[in-house]
């Protein structure tokens, strides 16, 4: 299915290399230099990942370990304590006790 024409030129490395609109003014020097030109506001959820990357439980060595281990073929999955983890998981959500 052709949609329109397109042609292809190569572009020269001088080409296409010319700034023109705001980007290509040049920087101001002096004080008004040191002011910001935007600002940024973080989501509170990424907030929380900020914290959360500095939270000092993340265990980095253990993610590597664990990484290796899987990447080696020999991570072995506990299949019984990932099922009681998720009883226990839904029992809090649900708030009362299975089984």
């Amino acid at each position: 299915m052709k949609i329109g024409s397109f042609e292809s030129k190569p572009v020269s490395p001088s080409q296409g290399t010319e700034r023109k609109g705001p980007s290509a003014t040049v920087p101001a020097k002096g004080p008004e230099a040191a002011a910001p030109s935007a600002q940024v506001a973080l989501s509170p959820a990424a907030s929380l990942l900020v914290k959360a990357a500095d939270d000092p439980a993340f265990d980095a060595a253990k993610v590597e370990r664990i990484a290796a281990a899987i990447r080696e073929g020999t991570y072995q999955i506990n299949a019984e304590a990932i099922a009681d983890k998720l009883i226990v998981n839904a029992e809090e959500l649900l708030g009362r006790k299975i089984g």
